[in-house]
């Protein structure tokens, strides 16, 4: 072993080969130095394990595979052929392209984030939206940080901590790689205290449980799961009144949140935002980057009182939303407020845009596999912990159904995959299928060049 130790080339050694020398043409010498170094502790490490000393050759290569790792961004576009809408793995909400250019242009240069221009003094970052929040909702005042679940944090922080808050067992809910509520309202220093059973819930169990400790009464929508069968909710109105009588205020957080009327596509109803402002809701929180369709945020809307408290919170600082998601939130609340969500934000697109012409782009996407490919009824899900449960019809193009090779369709996938853009499909039952809803017609150009060049790799 002793023997392998010493045939390691040093650190000088392998700096001086050719192949390294040229690497420190595009890199800094200190970031080639410290690869090499790492490298030849790698090889010190397999030598004591019992391994052999690697060749030079090895090393150099693992040196600028390594750099060129480093080097080229892992984090790219990709297409959505899943069918499902709101993908959280693949970034959840597309932008409009006015989101696109108003984030580009603070990105790009110096803007008035903080900066009263009339005055010429330091002013708030929440100006830019506030103003449209209260106009689409009916709230007084209105403010967004970085997510929906730093708003919940923020509001319990400054308005319940070492109090209690008051809520459903069957709303204490997990949303989502191990994400809890519960210890989320934990973090905070808020005590919560839950009531009810799983499934049933009565306005009764929250009276009884309140107490002169009570901060607050919450409720938590059901983002990504729904109940059947014998099941009652105490309704937004029933805990209002409750409130009111015991002067205790309620939170609302909606979760996803939503501006327009998802049965009107449809779909189950899913909780509006005014509707909670004006059953009188003291705060209401919800996602921006689900179905309202924009950048990631938190937004809270409520009275005044209450957001001025949260506004003034240090936490506040923590969580605020950066210049570069408030300039396309901006933009997008903007489409609601035109009545152009429908035509513009990708997310309704998708949503709204009629089976005929789904059916018109899956014929085209088989046509470019020939017959290897077939269009069949399915349907789509909205995802990212909306809508539960609700979907829409599409028709979906299906690659490998008469395929005897097992894993076939992985195959395809991975293939389809490595695409100088991926595109993203589905597998059920050894099939690959493809979802033309979930693509915006804009991007059709790659998935037949990719579709085109599968075709032309299995001949």
């Amino acid at each position: 072993m002793s023997s392998e130790f010493r045939r390691l080339p040093s650190v000088d050694r392998l700096l001086a080969d050719r192949r390294i020398k040229r690497l420190s043409q595009t890199c800094s010498h200190t970031l080639l130095v410290d690869l090499v170094r790492k490298q030849l502790e790698d090889a010190r490490r397999a030598i004591k394990a019992g391994g052999p000393c690697p060749a030079i050759d090895e090393i150099v290569a693992a040196v600028s595979a390594q750099l060129n790792f480093l080097e080229s961004p892992s984090l790219h576009p990709v297409v959505n052929a899943t069918g499902v809408i709101l993908h959280t793995n693949l970034g959840r909400a597309l932008l409009s392209q006015e989101a696109i250019s108003a984030m580009d242009a603070v990105a790009s240069g110096y803007c008035n984030l903080e900066y009263d221009l009339n005055s010429g003094r330091r002013g708030s970052r929440q100006v830019h939206v506030e103003p449209i929040l209260c106009q689409l909702t009916g709230a007084e005042a209105a403010l967004v940080v970085n997510n929906n679940a730093a708003g919940v944090l923020l509001a319990l922080t400054a308005l319940a901590k070492r109090k209690e808050v008051i809520v459903s067992r069957g709303q204490a809910v997990e949303i989502g790689g191990s994400f809890r509520i519960p210890d989320v309202m934990r973090q905070s220093g808020a005590k919560l205290i839950e009531v009810g059973t799983t499934n049933c819930t009565y306005i009764t169990d929250y009276e009884e449980a309140l107490s002169p400790r009570t901060a607050a009464l919450m409720r938590v929508h059901a983002s990504n799961f729904r109940q059947i069968g014998f099941i009652h909710e105490a309704s937004l109105e029933e805990l209002i009144d409750l409130g009111k009588c015991r002067s205790v205020p309620v939170f609302d957080d909606l979760g996803s949140g939503c501006f327009l009327d998802t049965a009107a596509f449809g779909l189950d109803p899913e909780p509006m935002v005014p509707q909670s402002v004006s059953a009188g809701a003291a705060l209401t929180l919800f996602s921006g980057d689900k179905l309202v369709g924009g950048p990631q945020a938190g937004i809270i809307v409520g009275r005044p009182e209450y957001v001025a408290k949260l506004r003034r919170h240090p936490l506040a600082r923590a969580v605020r939303i950066d210049k570069i998601r408030l300039a396309g939130m901006v933009a997008t609340l903007i489409h609601y407020l035109k009545g152009e969500a429908l035509t513009k934000i990708p997310v309704w697109r998708m949503i709204s845009t009629p089976i005929t012409e789904i059916d018109r782009r899956a014929h085209l996407w088989a046509q470019a596999l020939g017959s290897r490919a077939k269009v069949i009824d399915g349907e789509t899900m909205v995802g990212g912990g909306s809508l539960p449960g609700g979907t829409l019809p599409t028709k979906l193009v299906t690659i490998g159904g008469q395929s005897k090779s097992p894993g076939r369709a992985q195959s395809l996938a991975q293939k389809l995959r490595l695409q100088k853009v991926p595109v993203i499909g589905r597998i059920n039952e050894d099939i690959l299928l493809l979802d033309p809803r979930t693509v915006l017609p804009e991007e059709d150009k790659i998935v037949l060049g990719a579709l085109r060049g599968l075709a032309a790799g299995l001949k």
